[in-house]
């Protein structure tokens, strides 16, 4: 018998990078590094499409979009979420809600976080205050810290439709 909630849980963690646009929540964000990936490496997509994979169990999104596939080089996040989503609904669920995490000493996300919310919300076709973003900083420990990359940790609610 199938549950009537799943819930999962993502992370992801990626490098800054020259020469690269900053793509986070599936907006870009002004500053003068992007993030090292085979895709545009969306910290947050990838651990929203983590989450999503993780609780219905079918896999993580390597095995769904692996580094090693040419298809997937440069692959903008926004439609492998899409992708993801739609294995969400051919298994009879929905999105309850979303809480996530993006940890980065600079720049400051807080004035884009309601244009990530109606992004993510936009492509799981879902009300923007279903999708929780909170920006945080390590206080300057560890590699997020010291600026060299970013993390994100995401969890999601499912509701069998």
């Amino acid at each position: 018998m199938k549950n009537n909630f799943r819930t999962g849980i993502g992370f992801d963690v990626h490098a800054f990078a020259e020469g690269r646009k900053l793509i986070i929540g599936g907006i870009e964000i002004p500053y003068d590094k992007g993030l090292q990936g085979h895709s545009d490496a969306d910290v947050l997509l990838h651990a929203v499409c983590d989450a999503l994979l993780g609780a219905l169990a079918l896999g993580d999104i390597g095995e769904h979009f692996p580094d090693t596939d040419p298809e997937f080089k440069d692959a903008d996040s926004s439609v492998l979420l899409k992708k993801v989503y739609k294995l969400i609904t051919n298994n009879g669920y929905t999105i309850g809600n979303i809480d996530s995490i993006v940890a980065m000493q600079v720049p400051k996300l807080g004035p884009f976080i309601p244009q990530m919310q109606k992004k993510i919300a936009d492509i799981l076709e879902t009300e923007a205050d279903n999708i929780s973003i909170k920006a945080t900083t390590t206080e300057k420990l560890g590699f997020v810290g010291r600026g060299e990359g970013v993390s994100a940790f995401a969890t999601v609610l499912l509701i069998k439709k």
